[in-house]
């Protein structure tokens, strides 16, 4: 019933955190349980619960959905260090535009977030992804949870494709401590930090720190991003734990829409060009977050768990963008925009957990209520011609007219919802999901130019129901039916709110593991549609938008993880995405892919462990491969219309391990250094792939 992760480890299997499945840490039953599951999830690449799906910590084989998690000794031996680079390794996710590299977006199964504010995630079950967050980083993160198609039943607002919920490192009771470093290509430096262990023995600490800067594969691009993430964990009782997480991320770097497509050709400009104005400086992001989870054990069946979330937001600064090429397909025209935009999300829930036996049937039930309140102001100044670049021989630092002030708003939404689902075990072998949710939704919008003032009331209804048929131990085969909501923000070119989008999802899927419990594998078949989609406003596609559209996402995706021979670990994923659009009030668009979604897209990890003498090694290699897709988000005609080519980049990896203390490590990200463009939203918004480049790395632990 635990909602907080616990694990009580030895130093050497701390050098690898491997995030736990909630346990009660209390008493010598739940000692004996913990060890159990210790050792259980102590598995290579593999873990055996899954607490974002359920808000339980509910067996991966006894859920219907597919999910995939991405485990820290994965991460680790991946060298991920953001967001976007773990989500390369789960299957049906694809990169989106990121809003000049400054957050995160990525689509899962063709659907992706809101772009004001890069794609939906969650830390620790609670929605991160409103406001100005910046990239990820992933120094305080014990594993990722890639759920699978809508939440909606649980926590509300969300996509249809999936969500990802980040689960972060938590106290321990046993000391540890590490330091590292690392540099590579480009002048990039890192260094992070994690320290943990008791004040006493009813409560622990937890502190992970990472700073890192360095330039970039593109000329004229900097960055320098700092986080810092401290937690507590309170044994305030034998059936009563208290935790609380701070952190605190900055991140300055160049805003860049990345290189032109001319005339929808692509390669007649090297990677590294940069066509926005150095002089225009970084933009800052700023993010404070705390979060507060408490729960309490009335016995073996029954528990209640609260938690509350604050956090404060804001970006800042100015930026020279391309808009479009003139005739001599070299001239281009540039905009120059001025943000200063904040945020504050506040959200709370709270609820009951029980376990009813009934008629022979065994009930896991939940019922909760949650309620979030997020403020967004904004501000933006804007010259939509400020001047002309030669984008094969550029020249910078143009004098740009004064920018008038475009967009000064406050928008407001409030939500509170109750919600309960219900995992019957009908019998050893049969497994049903019921869940329903309602939300209501207040939403506000003030326009500061004018005083004006636009309001409305929204509420959904969104269900969930489940089948999973297990016939032996190894294998389950499941069913799903879900549908899910999610409120658009901003307003039409008439100051209009929009309508919330509506979706619904169906998934058929097989679960497998192997006799020895040491690897896993999903394969699942789905179909979802999705409308009231905000697509660009005909009359003004770079201001505003309507909500006409209707999509249409349909796929097969296979993922496999664990250790397939002695000292082998292999993660592998495929997906096949059928994404496209079936309605819209530009009909160039019918029928069209969804934009940066492959068709078909492939990763697969092998990393092999052996000794070196007196020390341990690891050495692997990695293989991505993503499929030609539609280049433009909204063309308005043929001629926006152009394709981003696919692309297979390899990576190497190794590692060696001296003594209990030191672990060095090098990576080598596309060894062929192929060229390759891994996103885009219109022809003169194309970012360019990197190229061939490496991080080494030490790593000191006492």
């Amino acid at each position: 019933m635990a909602a907080l992760i616990q694990a009580a480890c030895c130093a050497g299997a701390w050098s690898q955190p491997v995030a736990m499945p909630p346990v009660t840490a209390a008493g010598t039953e739940g000692n004996k349980l913990e060890a159990v599951r210790v050792e259980a999830a102590r598995q290579p690449y593999r873990s055996l619960f899954v607490t974002g799906a359920m808000k339980t910590d509910t067996p991966i084989r006894d859920l219907a959905q597919s999910v995939r998690v991405l485990s820290a000794d994965m991460l680790a031996d991946a060298g991920v260090t953001q967001l976007a680079d773990a989500l390369e390794l789960g299957s049906g996710i694809a990169r989106q535009s990121n809003f000049g590299g400054l957050w995160d977006s990525y689509a899962m199964r063709g659907f992706t977030g809101d772009p004001n504010f890069g794609s939906d995630y969650m830390v620790n079950g609670f929605n991160y992804s409103r406001g100005y967050n910046g990239l990820r980083d992933t120094a305080a993160t014990a594993m990722i949870e890639l759920l699978k198609g809508p939440a909606s039943a649980l926590y509300g607002r969300g996509e249809p494709g999936g969500t990802v919920n980040i689960v972060t490192k938590k106290p321990l009771f046993q000391p540890g401590h590490a330091l590292e470093v690392s540099g590579g290509s480009f002048g990039r430096l890192r260094s992070t930090a994690d320290l943990t262990g008791p004040f006493s023995e009813r409560l622990a600490y937890r502190l992970n720190a990472a700073s890192e800067k360095g330039d970039s594969y593109r000329d004229h691009v900097r960055s320098e991003r700092h986080m810092v993430a401290a937690s507590l964990l309170w044994r305030a009782g034998d059936a009563t734990t208290v935790s609380y997480e701070l952190e605190h991320a900055r991140q300055r770097a160049n805003f860049d829409r990345g290189i032109v497509a001319i005339r929808g050709e692509l390669g007649r400009l090297p990677r590294s060009r940069f066509l926005g104005e150095p002089a225009d400086g970084p933009h800052a992001t700023e993010t404070t977050g705390h979060q507060i989870f408490i729960q309490h054990d009335f016995n073996d069946d029954w528990a209640i768990q609260a938690g509350f979330s604050h956090r404060d937001s804001s970006i800042n600064g100015i930026s020279t963008e391309a808009r479009f090429l003139l005739a001599d397909d070299r001239s281009l025209v540039r905009q120059r925009r001025s943000r200063d935009n904040s945020a504050l999300d506040m959200s709370g829930r709270f609820e009951l957990l029980g376990r009813l036996r009934v008629g022979g049937l065994v009930h896991r039930l939940l019922v909760g209520a949650d309620a979030y309140r997020f403020i967004d102001h904004r501000k933006q100044y804007r010259v939509a011609e400020a001047s002309v670049i030669d984008i094969y021989e550029p020249v910078y630092g143009q004098v740009a007219p004064p920018m008038p002030l475009t967009t000064w708003t406050r928008e407001a939404q409030r939500s509170r919802s109750v919600y309960g689902q219900d995992q019957i075990d009908l019998s050893p072998q049969w497994k049903m999901l019921l869940g329903v949710r309602h939300d209501s939704y207040d939403q506000s919008l003030l326009n500061r130019r004018n005083g004006i003032t636009i309001a409305q009331s929204l509420s959904a209804t969104t269900p969930r129901v489940g089948l999973v048929y297990q016939p032996s131990k190894t294998l389950s085969l499941y069913a799903s039916a879900s549908r899910s909501f999610r409120p658009n923000s901003g307003v039409s070119r008439a100051f209009q709110s929009f309508p919330a989008e509506a979706g619904r999802a169906g998934e058929l899927g097989i679960k497998f593991d192997t006799a020895d419990g040491k690897t896993s594998s999903t394969l699942a078949i789905y179909r979802i549609a999705k409308n009231n989609v905000l697509t660009p406003d005909p009359l003004d596609p770079n201001n505003f938008s309507v909500a006409a559209g209707e999509v249409r996402s349909r796929g097969l995706e296979f993922d496999i993880s664990g250790e397939v021979l002695p000292g082998l670990r292999l993660t592998a994923a495929y997906a096949w995405t059928d994404a496209q659009v079936t309605r819209d009030s530009n009909a160039f668009l019918v029928g069209r892919r969804l934009a940066n979604v492959p068709r078909q897209s492939a990763n697969l990890m092998l990393v092999q462990a052996f000794l070196l003498g007196a020390n341990s090694a690891t050495l692997g290699a990695g293989i991505n491969h993503v499929g030609e897709r539609e280049g433009a988000v909204a063309p308005l005609v043929a001629a926006d219309n152009f394709k981003l080519p696919g692309y297979t980049t390899l990576k190497l990896i190794g590692s060696l391990q001296l003594g209990k203390q030191w672990r060095a490590s090098v990576d080598i990200d596309n060894l062929l250094d192929r060229l390759y463009y891994s996103s885009s939203y219109m022809q003169a918004w194309v970012l360019p792939g990197g190229g061939r480049s490496y991080m080494l790395s030490a790593r000191y632990q006492f």
